[in-house]
């Protein structure tokens, strides 16, 4: 069956088709077409959502048409259509939402509202369905969302914990602009983390005073997460030390450090209390090398017969083929619906 995914939450305009064989479960990405704001926002430093619903607006119909002409698919052979329902950027998801009401009432085709964070939990499941046993500890990780959740053998998921402030992601971001980095953040602390990382492989020196940022939350009884301290902390390091802007690798580094040393603790404690056959990675901040590296590490190292999968670093940031995706496997619990029973949620939860 081929499935047309899009997506529009926040400031990707994006359009998939997967083909998927209902048998044997196994997924193919035919297209994933992706326009992204990045550059329109920097100035901003962050997203402005009426100017991202305008860009929506503008080339939504475009990515789709690219997507059906890559995948080399018309509309009459698409089986369902699929769109990210919530939550995210209201006026961003209304684009994506009358889009798919117009098309599936055009086409005829029934559609699957799905839950943004449910796309990028089944973005692990476009590569390496075969290797999830459950249950399945989940840690999605965003700009918008940090989230431990817990998938049993039927897909249902349970939410764990959840950030009581900030996500990882708008962390990153804040701390990169407190350092004069720009916008996004993440993948620039990353950069610097690896040049930082580069001197420590060639015994350069450390400065004589050290950063000791905090890990809020690491001890606490919950799997919930909380970021803004960690902020906080980085703002009064800035504000004490006159040398910062000669550190600015080191501050990365240790930042960094910080936050994932806070996903992998609460991880991992997650795994342990609910018997995890695996773990899983999702998010826009699950592509950060280094996390990838020592969840990794950590869940080979800490859990016995426990797998570790992450998806593919396209399939990390928002992207419609993990909207699709999940629409292929939610089909087993869940019926279509037709163009007149879709509505926009923001504030969609899962369940």
């Amino acid at each position: 069956m081929y499935i047309l995914g899009i997506e529009t939450s926040c400031d990707e305009t994006a359009a998939s088709v997967i083909k998927a064989d209902p048998k044997s479960g196994r997924l193919l990405v035919l297209s994933n077409i992706i326009s992204s704001q990045i550059e329109i926002h920097k100035k901003y430093g962050g997203v402005v959502p009426e100017v991202a619903a305008r860009e929506h607006v503008l080339n939504i119909v475009p990515v789709v048409q690219e997507a059906l002409e890559t995948a080399k698919i018309k509309a009459k052979q698409l089986d369902l259509l699929a769109v990210t329902k919530g939550p995210g950027l209201i006026t961003s998801l209304i684009t994506g939402v009358e889009t798919v009401r117009s098309l599936a009432f055009a086409w005829e085709k029934p559609i699957m509202e799905i839950n943004h964070i449910e796309g990028h939990i089944y973005a692990n499941f476009i590569n390496s369905s075969n290797q999830i046993k459950f249950p399945a500890i989940i840690l999605t990780v965003s700009g918008g969302h940090t989230t431990l959740l817990n998938m049993d053998k039927n897909k249902k998921i349970k939410i764990l914990g959840e950030t009581r402030d900030d996500a990882a992601g708008e962390a990153y971001d804040k701390g990169a602009k407190m350092l004069g980095l720009g916008y996004p953040g993440g993948p620039i602390i990353s950069q610097y983390v690896a040049e930082y990382q580069k001197t420590l492989i060639s015994k350069a020196k450390k400065p004589n005073e050290p950063l000791n940022f905090p890990r809020p939350m690491l001890n606490s009884d919950n799997l919930d997460f909380s970021f803004s301290g960690l902020k906080t902390s980085l703002l009064y390091q800035l504000k004490k030390d006159p040398t910062w802007k000669k550190r600015i690798p080191e501050y990365c580094y240790e930042f960094q450090q910080a936050i994932i040393d806070i996903l992998i603790s609460k991880t991992l404690k997650a795994a342990k209390k609910y018997g995890a056959k695996t773990v899983m990675l999702s998010g826009g901040v699950s592509a950060n090398t280094e996390l990838r590296k020592q969840m990794a590490s950590t869940v080979k190292k800490n859990l016995k017969n426990v797998n570790f999968c992450v998806p593919a670093k396209e399939y990390t940031t928002d992207n419609a083929a993990m909207i699709a995706a999940a629409a292929f496997f939610k089909l087993k619990s869940k019926k279509p619906s037709s163009f007149s029973q879709l509505r926009v949620d923001s504030s969609l939860q899962l369940k």
